[in-house]
């Protein structure tokens, strides 16, 4: 996810590694043309200045980012190895206190390098590094894959690795011990609410297909489910052929079902939301100096029946952009619980030794009315929370999401017949005069 295409901004899951996606809403990825490797002082000093120019904070998070410059790479300072700079480098971004704006070193960096064919190797989580406590947190569980059968749940914190502790871990340190080869083990022990609970997973290829779709028989008549997992390269193909089939099927409404869905590319939910959007804005970009741009939609909706969009706690990044500019726009209602609030656009750049990387936060997404999407999450229109006992019981019965019995589509559907019921009663009265 780390590569330009259709000249946007990538990615609102940072990239999709093995086992995890380190969550944020935004990639963009440069190449420092320096070649710094028999310099590890001027590696140090790229870092910093990198950060001094871009950082979407200008006051750094408080932080006197002078005086940081003199403690690394003040004239007394000496690195004798690249090693030792990196080091430098990751005790100096720590400063900022932002679990999105790091250093990674080449291993890491070529892990973060991989597109977005729709395959993954390892259990199929999303993770992130919670902003406060610091811990590591799951933003979702991939549908369909060993994590999400083994029971992982959203917002489950992740506090041993093979018996591991997590605490003080970085993200890309977690990576390491999570992925592995298809067929091997890996216990993960997650904290829920007080609960401590072991889950041994084996890790497998997984290959996502990111739109699940069907016309529903229901008394109001046909509606169109559609279910969106990730917003991977072919997410945006898979939903026009899924809106297109239901339209042949000439259904009454349509649910979308976003629930669970950490996010990917940035086109890809731009190119969604306009499936949907005839005309407004679906997302701007902000920076420390102002807007960067903003994308809207190009009168090329596919439809406009009524429709209602279900989200939830592990709906986050992409899916907050979709579902925000969906409700901004009153085009859709929200229904289930408020998502996970991950709004910030990181730059990913190769570093000028030519084999480490820099993710620095440089911007943050707000939806169309100028909600910013961070911290905060899109609230639905209409709550409804899942006992845990409902949640558990759904992830063992799959065939039950997004079906009657699930109670947020039972809610959704519900919502959705008003909706219908309202659209026909206008167009009645349209075609009377």
């Amino acid at each position: 996810m780390v590569n330009y295409k259709k000249g946007l901004v990538l990615g609102a899951t940072a990239a999709v590694l093995t086992a995890v996606a380190v969550t944020g809403a935004g990639l963009r990825l440069s190449r420092s043309f320096a070649y710094l490797e028999d310099n590890p002082k001027k590696l140090v000093d790229e870092v910093w200045q990198v950060i001094n120019d871009t950082y979407v904070d200008a006051t750094f998070n408080q932080v006197d980012w002078l005086a940081v410059r003199q403690e690394y790479v003040g004239e007394s300072k000496t690195y004798g190895t690249k090693e030792e700079a990196y080091k430098a480098i990751r005790e100096m971004l720590e400063k900022l206190g932002d679990p999105y704006t790091r250093f990674m070193d080449p291993e890491e960096f070529k892990n973060m390098q991989i597109d977005t064919s729709g395959e993954l190797t390892g259990v199929g989580i999303q993770l992130t590094k919670d902003e406060e406590t610091k811990e590591l947190t799951v933003v979702a569980p991939i549908e369909d894959t060993p994590a999400f059968e083994a029971g992982i749940l959203a917002k489950d914190v992740i506090i041993k690795i093979n018996g591991k502790t997590t605490e003080g871990m970085e993200v890309e340190d977690a990576v390491k011990l999570i992925r592995g080869k298809p067929g091997s083990k890996v216990t993960l022990t997650i904290r829920r609410t007080n609960q401590e609970i072991d889950y041994p997973i084996v890790r497998a290829r997984i290959e996502l297909h990111p739109v699940k779709a069907q016309v529903k028989e229901t008394p109001t008549g046909k509606v169109g489910y559609i279910r969106l997992t990730q917003f991977s390269a072919h997410a945006s193909e898979e939903m026009r052929d899924a809106i297109r089939e239901a339209e042949a099927e000439k259904v009454t409404g349509y649910i979308l079902d976003l629930r669970s869905n950490p996010g990917g590319l940035l086109y890809s939910s731009v190119e969604i939301a306009r499936m949907w959007l005839d005309e407004g804005r679906i997302v701007s970009t902000v920076s420390r100096n102002g807007e960067l741009e903003a994308q809207k939609a190009t009168n090329r909706a596919l439809t406009d029946k009524p429709m209602v969009v279900l989200v939830d706690g592990g709906s986050a990044s992409a899916s907050e952009i979709l579902s925000g500019a969906l409700q901004d726009n009153d085009r859709a209602t929200l229904v289930g619980t408020k998502t996970f609030g991950k709004g910030l656009v990181q730059s990913v750049r190769r570093l000028g030794d030519g084999t480490s990387g820099l993710a620095v936060t440089i911007a943050k997404y707000l939806t169309p009315s100028g909600r910013d999407i961070n911290k905060q999450g899109i609230d639905p229109d209409i709550v409804v929370e899942l006992t845990e006992e409902q949640r558990k019981d759904l992830q063992q019965e799959r065939d039950k999401i997004g079906d009657f019995g699930d109670p947020q589509f039972d809610q959704a559907y519900e919502e959705l017949k008003k909706e219908i019921a309202k659209s026909g009663a206008t167009n009645a009265r349209g075609a009377m005069r």
